[in-house]
């Protein structure tokens, strides 16, 4: 299988078409209902209570954060808070100042923006998003050349939500007009059993502690992928057992679809068998570990390493990939005797 669109993994962090029209009925629809995030939920909380109090519309907002984290979510939230409507836009979908102005022309007064991946948007359209955040106008352009005339339209009060996965590509001039800012963190087990009980509830799915626990070690911290995962484990507990979800039917469901106890794919797993039979543990190089498992170095390097990184199984060190001593374990392999290394026997990163 090629992993270059990354929606085909079961663990992939990003929405596909069936994860966006379940998510809709999922997603928590006040602060109180929303689970984790905690330090943003109750700084956010603060900030939307003081505007309600002053009659104003909320701060323009800025979500940092990886995909499934629920940047989304709390942007419906806030408009939900506020008792405003929303617009949802993304920044690839505006290429031209034109695009940025004719959205806001038509934006209603206290409206939220959500602009998704606003670090994508083009650059005039940023200068001018900079003028609209802060006075609340754009100029609009009439004409070409010496003879090109800028007309300033008004704009009403609104509120801009920005997400983005990659906040250091945003330029300071326009971080600095968020009035408030929050970073995603991922979620920690138990936090992801609370989303799992939540959801299974919603979804009117019997499910046990245990099994909750069970689909929460293996979803990488990442609600939108613990929702992926426990609609699977679903459809296997409806077809193959009785309907309710146990440790062992989520165990069994989700080797099924090779998600191992830690939240690994096949991919993952390629990646790593490849490091540690073919080359030692390393170092090897990129292209080499993307050819060795027959995938483009890019996917390798932007879907697989990323959690495996993250995870504390490798390590990209200047000499290449590096597999860790949490990578043999996992795999239930031993370290070669001169220490981890590719076919050089130089010493490893490590020293296994």
């Amino acid at each position: 299988m090629n992993w270059d669109d990354d929606t085909d993994r079961i663990v992939a962090p990003a929405a596909d078409g069936e994860d966006t029209a379940v998510e809709a009925a999922l997603r928590p629809k006040d602060l109180g209902e929303f689970v984790g995030q905690e330090k943003v939920r109750q700084q956010l909380d603060l900030v939307l209570k003081a505007a309600r109090q002053r009659g104003a519309t909320a701060d323009h907002v800025l979500l940092s954060g990886a995909p499934g984290l629920g940047k989304t979510t709390l942007s419906m939230i806030i408009a939900a808070e506020m008792g405003a409507p929303i617009r949802i836009t993304s920044g690839p979908a505006i290429q031209h100042a034109g695009d940025l102005a004719a959205i806001l022309s038509s934006l209603q007064e206290g409206e939220v923006l959500f602009l998704d991946e606003i670090h994508r948007m083009s650059r005039p359209a940023e200068e001018m998003l900079y003028m609209a955040m802060e006075d609340f106008r754009v100029d609009v352009i009439v004409g070409k050349g010496p003879g090109a005339t800028a007309i300033p339209l008004e704009l009403p009060p609104f509120t801009l939500v920005g997400a983005t996965t990659r906040a250091g590509l945003l330029p300071p001039p326009l971080r600095d007009r968020f009035g408030f800012t929050g970073h995603m963190e991922f979620y920690v087990p138990e936090e992801l059993e609370r989303v799992i009980r939540r959801s299974a509830s919603l979804l009117d799915v019997e499910i046990d502690p245990a099994g909750a626990a069970e689909i929460a070690g293996r979803s990488r911290g990442t609600p939108r992928i613990a929702n992926r995962l426990l609609r699977r484990v679903r459809d296997y507990a409806q077809v193959r057992a009785d309907g309710v979800i146990t440790r062992e039917v989520a165990a069994t469901a989700l080797q099924v679809y090779e998600v191992d106890g830690r939240g690994l794919d096949r991919l993952d797993r390629a990646v790593l068998e490849a490091l540690l039979k073919l080359f030692g543990g390393g170092p090897v190089g990129l292209s080499t570990l993307a050819v060795a498992v027959g995938e483009e170095r890019e996917t390798v390097e932007e879907v697989a390493e990323p959690f495996l990184v993250r995870e504390g199984l490798l390590a990209r060190t200047p000499r290449g990939r590096v597999a860790t001593p949490a990578a043999w374990a996992h795999l239930g392999l031993v370290p070669p005797q001169h220490g981890g290394t590719g076919s050089g026997g130089q010493q490893g990163l490590f020293g296994v």
